[in-house]
């Protein structure tokens, strides 16, 4: 009796959750529409501040959706740094959303900064650029399904007594072996970057990056507003950034994490 006297609150709750959460995602869309009007409006600020509450309370899709709007109501704006993060989050979410790379690029085409990394190869190049086509979820379930395939195709060609099926299973197995191991390392390299956070964007107008973690220190270089750095380490309230060939010092409260 006392455990059904436990269970009963317990299953209360578990069935109050669905309809609480399509009460916030109710709330969350005709935010989000008012959004929407306010931006057709010319109100971009109104806008983006409503785009705001919005990521609060929708899912990983329709978050995508509310970032990409963020990012365009910020470019109006003239906010370069937080329009650039906004489609940068909203392409971590949906790799494949066009429209959010092109303003990207035309963001990006605007930064003052002209770094260009002449130490990594194309290949590496490449490789970030494969990986960066699909979400980690993605990659992962692309690697067991594979690795299914393998273990089915090494079965098949244990088994069989036919030549060809034999040749066949076993070109195909070691070929979604590669394949999943390349789906694998993909997830994990992007798990470890959305665990991280190493990617950052400047946000202050002009910055001067340091040869040491101090504001009497050596400049360096300078970064402008919208630039996007990679975090190698943080000591206290400065951040250790790479740009290109170029590495330094900044403050942390001028860069904000994707």
């Amino acid at each position: 009796m006392k455990r059904l006297l436990i269970i009963l609150p317990l299953l209360t709750s578990l069935l109050a959750v669905q309809p609480l959460n399509a009460q916030n995602a109710s709330a969350a869309q005709a935010v989000f529409e008012q959004a929407n009007q306010l931006y057709a409006a010319g109100e971009y600020a109104q806008a983006a501040d409503l785009y705001e509450q919005c990521l609060h309370g929708t899912d990983r899709k329709s978050r995508a959706a509310v970032l990409y709007n963020l990012g365009n109501a910020r470019f109006k704006q003239g906010e370069l740094a937080q329009a650039i993060l906004a489609y940068e989050r909203c392409l971590r979410l949906a790799p494949r959303h066009k429209d959010a790379r092109y303003n990207l690029e035309i963001a990006q085409a605007r930064i003052t900064d002209n770094l260009t990394d002449n130490t990594s190869f194309f290949f590496a190049a490449w490789g970030r650029s494969l990986r960066d086509t699909l979400t980690e979820q993605v990659w992962t379930w692309m690697s067991v399904i594979l690795f299914i395939l393998f273990l089915a195709g090494i079965l098949l060609f244990a088994l069989s007594g036919q030549v060809i099926l034999r040749k066949t299973a076993f070109h195909t197995a070691w070929v979604a072996l590669l394949v999943s191991i390349i789906a694998c390392c993909n997830a994990a390299s992007l798990h470890s970057r959305d665990t991280h956070r190493s990617e950052a964007v400047i946000t202050q107008g002009v910055l001067n990056a340091k040869a040491s973690p101090d504001r009497s220190g050596t400049e360096l270089f300078t970064l402008h507003e919208g630039t996007k750095v990679t975090v190698t380490e943080s000591l206290g309230e400065w951040c250790n950034i790479r740009v290109g060939n170029n590495e330094g010092w900044v403050e942390a409260a001028h860069l904000e994490r994707i």
